[in-house]
């Protein structure tokens, strides 16, 4: 199947959802703009009276505008939470620079003859600019306007990864997924908003100027109305989740939960940096996590009991590629020094000490090394380069420095690093291409994400450990040319997580409990 045909299968199959992100993502957009408006004018406005402004209202706007659209998000979420909120503060700020500067440049290039005549006639500054100047610079002003809705259709998209929706919940799930339709089903829409607000302001634009100054008028009226398109009722629950977007879209994720619990909740998408702060802070009630997360014991949530074993183990094994082991025989010794090393307790703890206590990832790393008595200074490079990688959370970025010192300190190996890959499938990719020659992976991950076997396959292992991680050995080795090695102790499942004081309030100790509350 073509990634056409799936795009279509996809946007078939989410044609709900998809019309409620289109909504929110007008709503989004149009709520930004209204403020832009509200308070980009008559900024330009007093600019052009009181010209000693200027280096310091266009210099600001044009600083806010050069700041990286991730990180605003990123300082506005201490000030303002998660939600709509610093989303729609962060698209109002990146639409002033354009609007400013556009009533600026509008204003100021109406002939000089037009206004003396006008104050010829006995115009008051006010008339001169309410009957001369603004009917004259209208269609540079809504130039401006133009230019700032298609810039915060864009940027909108990044609300998703605050809880804010939009078409970027499609976007981030597919790249978190690897999924290039999933990616065109949120990107495509958004490039449509696009052009669609674009061409609708481009026609206004060229209207004669005494119809402009109406449509104008028009305009303070139909933005709220557009922005109120993101209030209009959704799905609700007892509950609020907050997912990560790999989750969302993983097997061994929300779908496997929905399949063996049943588990339906009214669910956000939220950047994985922001799942466990969010429960923090209660914003949400019920995230996805993992069960060595150190900020499980630094934040007092409770984990959910997987009763029904909707989970398979995911026993932490590193993948390296056949190729690299058979180039650099003595890595496959080195890399087993770790074999049996970690506990869950050790694993979470380290994870503890980088995500709450904020060391680094390299120095809990090397101070476990030494622990154990592996540490070994870096010995002199000799031979060839091993590329390693990782995915984009804190236990990775350890295990990674764990390698990446055991190699420089047994071989004369250099050592690449190539952490934060993303999700599982960049991940994958990345091995699989030949990009990199190792990585940290987990058994159930590699079983339900990767290999993803038929559902009797699955249920022929038993939820065992030893039996899922020969079956991953044995595929992987057969379609893939990957070895994975001995698993290094710990098994870091994925697991649902409430607030403790939360969850004994309510009696929640399972999913199944949990669903059973959802219910009713």
């Amino acid at each position: 199947m073509n990634t056409f045909t799936e795009l279509l299968h996809f946007w078939q199959a989410q044609a709900d959802k998809l019309g409620q992100q289109t909504l929110q993502h007008i709503g989004l957009t149009a709520a930004s703009l209204l403020l832009g408006v509200l308070l980009g004018v008559p900024l330009g406005l007093l600019v052009t009276r009181r010209p000693r402004l200027a280096p310091w209202v266009l210099g600001t706007a044009s600083i806010l505008q050069t700041i990286p659209s991730i990180a605003l998000l990123g300082f506005l979420i201490p000030l303002l939470g998660i939600g709509p909120g610093p989303a729609i503060f962060a698209l109002f700020l990146y639409a002033l620079l354009p609007i400013v500067r556009n009533t600026v440049t509008g204003i100021q290039g109406v002939d000089a003859a037009v206004v003396d005549a006008g104050r010829g006639l006995g115009f008051t500054d006010a008339q001169v600019l309410r009957r001369i100047e603004l009917p004259l610079a209208l269609p540079v002003l809504f130039a401006g306007i133009r230019t700032a809705a298609v810039i915060n259709v864009g940027v909108a998209t990044l609300a998703a990864y605050i809880a804010a929706g939009g078409l970027g919940e499609f976007i981030f799930g597919g790249i978190a997924l690897n999924n290039p339709a999933m990616i065109l089903a949120g990107a495509i829409p958004a490039a449509a908003l696009a052009l669609a607000f674009d061409a609708a302001l481009a026609g206004l634009q060229r209207l004669p100027v005494r119809r402009l100054l109406r449509v104008g008028q028009s305009l303070l009226l139909i933005l709220p109305l557009l922005a109120g398109l993101y209030l209009l009722p959704r799905a609700t629950s007892r509950l609020l989740a907050g997912f990560s977007p790999e989750f969302v879209g993983r097997a061994d994720g929300l779908p496997g939960l929905q399949q063996k619990y049943g588990l339906q909740t009214a669910s956000v998408v939220l950047a994985p940096a922001l799942v466990y702060e969010a429960a923090r802070h209660g914003d949400v009630d019920v995230i996805d996590g993992y069960s060595t997360d150190g900020r499980i014991r630094a934040y007092d949530l409770r984990v959910l009991r997987d009763d029904q074993q909707a989970f398979p183990p995911y026993q932490a094994v590193p993948v390296v590629r056949a190729g690299a082991l058979q180039e650099h025989p003595e890595l496959a010794a080195v890399l087993a020094k770790l074999d049996g090393q970690i506990s869950d307790s050790v694993m979470t703890e380290l994870n503890y000490r980088v995500d709450y206590l904020h060391e680094t990832p390299r120095a809990v790393a090397q101070a476990f090394l030494r622990q154990r008595g592996l540490w070994h200074n870096a010995l002199p490079v000799t031979g060839g380069t091993i590329r390693l990688g990782s995915k984009i959370f804190a236990e990775q970025y350890i295990l990674a420095e764990m390698y990446a010192a055991l190699i420089r300190g047994y071989t004369g190996l250099e050592v690449e690093s190539k952490t934060g890959l993303g999700g599982t499938n960049i991940c994958f990719e990345a091995l699989r291409t030949g990009a990199i020659d190792l990585y940290p992976e987990y058994t159930g991950t590699g079983l339900l994400v990767l290999l993803q076997p038929p559902t009797a396959v699955v249920d022929s292992l038993g939820g065992q450990p030893a039996a899922v991680l020969a079956y991953v050995q044995r595929e992987f080795r057969r379609r893939y040319q990957l070895e994975w090695l001995a698993p290094l102790g710990f098994n870091n499942t994925y697991a649902l997580l409430m607030r403790r004081q939360q969850a004994e309030k309510l009696g929640i100790a399972s999913v199944s409990e949990l669903s059973a509350f959802l219910r009713n």
